[in-house]
């Protein structure tokens, strides 16, 4: 983990950068929040019309406020509407780990005011959680018609570990969860500075306003790491993936500052590939057969890649929900 800071403090951001390719497919989907106030997510129909084949996207670190990065970087949305599964992509959550965090980020007693995104989530106290697995959920069963149980759930990197979180306690909900390039054993040794780090270099979040100070209990609560029993108990599907680290066909760096970017990402992805592998051996020690891991040659801490890992995963995900 020190060896690997240096390439970039946002240890657990997406690298890769874009302007919005929005999607005219998809459609706005406003559902209040207790604490949060209106949040927007992108719902995208599957092409059979059915309503009960339902998958959440969740996206990174550096979630923005006017679009998912899955419909930002990606069409993801658009291919598994065309496999019948409708997709519903949650804007907003920069920094959040999609979780119900303890109080809004504040240093000194007074909220961090830093503007789009980050501005709500500081000045207002996350529940993602709260959000995701209540408020959307049933506002799409009573609105849409959408099927409130054997959703899936998918993330890259912070939406990877959220993924897995998401589905461990709430397997009435969720009978499917995907992680790509997940942190998947934050206890692990510089897991919680890495993060601490990052959070601050992304708006300037305090991590105690998420789940406490290191020793509190909350860090385990998250730790797909420490829950792996009860998904295996669950017998939840998973699909667990991480790239090697090696630049592959979606690294061509031109300039300066894309090598600097290709250099961070390969760092984030070690970083994600060393968790994931631990993950591994611990569901291997518990017997686990519940889960699909695909570790490919090639392959750095960006959205291609990730794309990739949804094809290859929409055949086992069809086959587990609805």
């Amino acid at each position: 983990m020190a060896l690997l800071m240096p390439l970039g403090i946002a240890v657990l951001g997406n690298t890769a950068t874009a302007s919005a390719a929005f999607n005219p497919a998809g459609q706005d989907f406003w559902v209040d929040s207790v604490t949060m106030g209106p949040i927007k997510s992108r719902i995208f129909r599957a092409y059979d019309g059915n309503t009960n084949r339902v998958v959440y996207a969740l996206d990174g670190l550096r979630a923005r406020d006017d679009l998912n990065g899955w419909e930002i970087e990606t069409d993801v949305g658009r291919t598994l509407a065309a496999a019948n599964i409708n997709v519903v992509m949650p804007v907003g959550g920069q920094n959040s780990f999609y979780s119900d965090w303890y109080a809004p980020s504040t240093f000194l007693g007074a909220a961090s005011l830093s503007g789009g995104a980050g501005d709500v989530g500081q000045r207002n106290r996350y529940t993602w959680e709260t959000f995701l697995t209540h408020d959307l959920r049933n506002a799409m069963a009573a609105r849409l018609g959408f099927s409130p149980t054997r959703n899936g759930v998918f993330g890259l990197s912070m939406g990877g570990s959220a993924a897995l979180t998401l589905a461990n306690y709430h397997p009435d909900q969720f009978s499917y969860a995907g992680s790509f390039s997940g942190y998947l054993n934050i206890s692990a040794p510089g897991m919680k500075e890495g993060m601490r780090a990052a959070f601050l270099s992304q708006n300037g979040f305090n991590i105690d306003a998420m789940w406490g100070p290191p020793w509190d209990p909350a860090w385990l609560r998250n730790d797909p790491f420490v829950y792996a029993p009860s998904l295996k108990a669950h017998n939840t599907r998973l699909w667990i993936s991480a790239g090697s680290g090696l630049p592959g066909p979606f690294d061509r760096p031109m300039s300066p500052i894309d090598y600097f970017n290709t250099g961070n990402a390969m760092g984030l992805e070690a970083i994600a590939l060393v968790n994931t592998r631990a993950f591994q051996l611990r569901m291997s020690s518990l017997g686990a057969n519940n889960v699909t891991y695909d570790f490919p040659n090639v392959g750095t801490h960006s959205w291609g890649y990730w794309q990739d890992e949804v094809f290859k995963m929409t055949p086992d995900l069809s086959a587990h929900i609805g």
